[in-house]
């Protein structure tokens, strides 16, 4: 089922639940789009604030300022292109994010991936493993039940990390970070950073030139450059810091690390990947539920036959003077002529009322 709705470029949008996968995708058109696989859509339209649920899966596709806000993902999430502010209540599986606002979430239960924020990112709790790169804004993580990798952060850092930590810094001027987890920490620095670092772990490891190493050292403070930004490190495990770009792939070459069962090699690489890898599942996953939608429109447009020849658009106005899309003679052509329903939607050569019928008329409705 295909349901559009005109709520503005900047609509406030509530989603109540959804039991299974959801995927949005922010777009240019000033319309709501909506799809799910079933008819189990309950919705609600005030003016620019739209409320909605179902217990199915849904693709959506909203104005790229828009506002969302949602209670509860029963399965996946995939979100990209979405510029307006996000609150998230609970993600039940994984959850996916590019090119997005400023982030608020309770819980993810499990993996998390964002690439680009033009905001601030908060993070209550994550119950499997994070990714996160280049955010605008500040970034804080309450809880993270396992390993964390943080690069291109501009704005301040607070995470709370149960095991690994990998993360490229490049500190801002007074800016303040605090970075804590259970076991190992892995930071790298640009070569010119000013920072004040004060860290406290078994072992306490520094790569920098013109810098001794101290044995035997849990805590120590250290000021590199005029020392303007202040850097926290808690470590459960071992603490090193390095200015080496590379440090986060083969942190092993370096011969302190030699005997001590510490071994980085792979690390920042291997927990981008392992959750690139899972929320690359959910985007997959949030993405069948859109497909499995144009293969149910395709099922019902095999049984559709309008009186019209097929080839180009017949611009004769039908009932209520909407437009009559083509109905081919043989194999139906429904994702191209959803597309093209969409094009003209977006473009205003068709209102959502009418989008809304010829999208029905595809799907086999009435």
């Amino acid at each position: 089922m295909s349901r559009i709705i005109s709520a503005g470029k900047t609509p406030k949008i509530r989603i109540e639940a959804i039991d299974g996968d959801l995927s949005v995708v922010g777009w240019d058109g000033e319309d709501i789009l909506i799809n799910t696989d079933k008819d189990q859509l309950t919705l609600q339209q005030n003016g620019d604030a739209v409320l909605f649920s179902c217990t199915d899966d849904v693709s959506l596709r909203i104005p790229r300022a828009a506002s969302l806000s949602i209670e509860r993902v029963g399965g996946d999430m995939a979100l990209r292109g979405v510029v307006g502010s996000v609150e998230i209540k609970e993600i039940d599986s994984d959850l996916s994010m590019r090119d997005v606002g400023s982030v608020a979430i309770d819980t993810i239960k499990a993996d998390f991936s964002l690439r680009g924020a033009k905001g601030n990112l908060y993070v209550k709790s994550v119950g499997g493993d994070v990714s996160v790169r280049d955010v605008e804004g500040n970034v804080t993580f309450d809880s993270v039940a396992d390993d964390m990798a943080l690069r291109g952060a501009r704005g301040n850092v607070k995470v709370n990390v149960s095991e690994d930590v990998v993360v490229y810094l490049e500190p801002k001027t007074d800016g303040a970070y605090s970075i804590t987890a259970g076991d190992d920490i892995l930071l790298v620095l640009k070569p010119n950073a000013n920072v004040t670092l004060a860290m406290n772990g078994d072992d306490i490891d520094v790569d920098w030139p013109g810098i001794d190493n101290q044995k035997d050292v849990t805590e120590r403070v250290l000021v590199l450059g005029d020392g303007s930004a202040k850097i926290a490190l808690n470590a459960g495990g071992d603490i090193r810091v390095t200015n080496d770009a590379e440090a986060g792939n083969s942190a092993e070459d370096f011969g302190n690390f030699a005997g001590m069962n510490f071994d980085w090699s792979g690390f920042g690489e291997r927990i981008s990947r392992q959750v690139e890898q899972a929320t690359a599942r959910a985007a997959k996953r949030a993405e069948e539920a859109a497909r499995r939608v144009e293969r149910h429109a395709e099922r019902h447009a095999r049984r559709w036959r309008g009186n019209i020849k097929s080839g180009p658009w017949n611009w004769e106005k039908g009932p209520r003077g909407v437009p009559t899309p083509p109905s081919p003679p043989s194999e139906p052509v429904a994702e191209e002529e959803r597309l093209a329903i969409l094009k003209m939607l977006a473009e205003k050569k068709i209102t959502a009322e009418q989008a809304e019928q010829l999208l029905s008329a595809l799907e086999g409705g009435k």
